[in-house]
């Protein structure tokens, strides 16, 4: 099964979304507090141009799906 690039989940108990990137590096952005976490291990300074390009792919994603639940 291959897996979307980017998965949304929620908290409902406290309110809080979630952004997940399923592909290297993986890792869940907390749309709230905009809190990142990386599962994995890389050199942050290597990959800091696509770090940032994927947390801006990862608000984006996340923009397009609420508006679709609120149209």
């Amino acid at each position: 099964m291959k897996y979307p690039r980017f998965l949304l989940a929620d908290n409902a108990e406290n309110d809080i979304f979630y952004v997940i990137h399923t592909e290297f590096p993986r890792f869940i952005l907390n749309i709230n507090t905009d809190e990142l976490e990386f599962w994995e291990s890389f050199d942050e300074e290597e990959a800091k141009g696509e770090y940032d390009t994927l947390v801006k792919e990862a608000f984006d994603f996340y923009d397009a799906e609420i508006e679709q639940y609120d149209s």
